[in-house]
């Protein structure tokens, strides 16, 4: 009898070497939904014979970048330039053991770096410790791939590694909701023409157990996207691509650099190019870390001490008057009024706001409460 792994070997070889065309599309919806299915159980078993162990990485400051790259492309002196870390150096395979955080302080938010160990080829297998290496990743608010100038193509291999393990970089969650119903087998709702045959998504419905349901899709979904949105296991996290060791390239190898990073489907001008040894082009990646974590400062105006700027309180963007109040914690909540807003989201100074106020970058905010 087959084990797991050989099951999910034998489905991925069917899938590459079936042709995709609308006759054969059912048949390959099937056998996708079977290998989410099985990689799910697969994982289900690492997790319990591991113990379920994850690295137990304690989160903590306002948000947190997961750093993946290969051994030897300098995570740690990156991590050791940017925080007050201590990373052991090293250039063999998992040098780092441990995921190491070090803290950034940044515009007043600390912003934890985990320096990840080398994800290494089959890390989704379980070998080399990585399914506790990618249970880390997916807790991360962004992920930041760290390449050499001179291996570019290594991109490629990571990014792989994280799509077999259910995390989607830089894309929205497909908008689909099955509900089950009593009778009357499985029934298609959709907001637009779908690419897809009903057949097809009613079998990959099926394999995954659902006998009578009823799917509402909405927009136009591939046979992956179908899968993903049936799961709910995928974590959807942005990404960034930062090329260091660009001090030791030659000028002329700048353009080979750039086409490379096309070749994989990253734009050179979204990059972010450094030398974590020579210290160069960090301000500009710390910068961009901001940009993409999408946070936020809202200074408080204390009552008898005036507005501290030095301390903000640290949101995302998008978030409320109430995001701020259960985060400070405390009876702010219960005790609370009404605020007053000056500054980028307010219409006008010491503008009177409740909790459902979304804030913006700077804003000073003062909290009317009851005694």
């Amino acid at each position: 009898m087959m084990g797991l792994e050989e099951e999910i070997e034998a489905l991925e070889t069917e899938i590459a070497e079936t042709p995709y065309n609308k006759s054969t599309e059912a048949h390959i919806g099937r056998l996708k939904a079977k290998l989410a299915e099985k990689r799910e159980k697969l994982e289900a078993q690492q997790d319990s014979g591991s113990g379920g162990g994850g690295y137990g990485v304690e989160q903590s400051g306002d948000a947190t970048v997961a750093l993946v790259g290969f051994p030897s492309v300098g995570k740690s002196t990156l991590i050791n330039a940017l925080t007050n870390a201590d990373s052991e150096v090293g250039s063999y395979d998992f040098t780092t053991l441990d995921v190491n955080p070090g803290m950034l302080d940044y515009r007043g938010a600390n912003i934890q770096l985990l320096d990840v160990p080398g994800l290494i080829e089959g890390a989704a297998g379980g070998r080399g410790g990585g399914r506790e290496v990618l249970s880390v990743i997916r807790t991360a608010d962004l992920i930041v791939f760290l390449l050499s100038a001179f291996e570019i193509e290594q991109y490629e291999r990571l990014d792989e590694e994280l799509y077999h393990n259910d995390i989607r970089l830089d894309t929205e969650p497909p908008s689909i909701t099955v509900r089950k119903k009593g009778k009357d087998g499985i029934d298609v709702n959709a907001s637009a023409e779908l690419s897809l045959d009903e057949e097809t998504i009613k079998g990959v419905l099926r394999e995954h157990g659902f006998v009578n349901a009823i799917i509402t899709i909405r927009g136009d979904p591939d046979l992956d996207e179908l899968v993903d949105g049936i799961m709910d296991n995928r974590v959807y996290l942005p990404s960034l691509t930062v090329v260091n060791k660009v001090d030791l390239i030659d000028p002329s190898y700048a353009d080979t650099m750039r086409a490379n990073l096309r070749d994989v489907g990253v734009d050179p001008d979204d990059a972010v190019f450094i030398s974590a040894e020579k210290e160069k082009g960090l301000e500009a990646l710390v910068e961009r870390l901001w940009e993409e974590l999408e946070l936020i400062r809202v200074y408080m105006d204390k009552p008898g001490r005036g507005v501290d700027y030095e301390d903000p309180v640290i949101l995302r963007a998008g978030e409320t008057v109430g995001d701020l109040l259960s985060k400070l914690g405390g009876t702010f909540d219960d005790r609370f009024r009404f605020a007053r807003v000056t500054g980028p989201s307010a219409k006008h100074d010491e503008q009177q706001v409740g909790r459902d106020h979304t804030l913006a970058d700077e804003d000073v905010l003062r909290i009317v409460a009851s005694r």
